[in-house]
C-alpha cells in the first residue's frame, strides 16, 4: 500500500487510478484529480507529507 500524497488515502499500486513520477520516485493516486493537483504543485504536497 502507498499513501496518495494529496489526500492521504491508502492506495493499492495495482488498483491506483493514476501514477506520476517526480524526482525519480513513483507516486500513486486514488483519483485522477489528485494526480492533476500533484503534477501542478508536487513540492506543496511532498512538504505537507514530511510535516505529518
Amino acid at each position: 500500500m502507498h499513501k496518495d500524497p494529496v489526500c492521504n488515502m491508502n492506495v493499492d499500486e495495482k488498483k491506483a487510478a493514476a501514477t506520476s513520477e517526480y524526482k525519480g520516485k513513483k507516486y500513486f493516486f486514488c483519483a485522477k484529480i489528485c494526480k492533476e493537483k500533484f503534477d501542478r504543485e508536487p513540492e506543496k504536497y511532498l512538504s505537507k507529507a514530511k510535516q505529518s
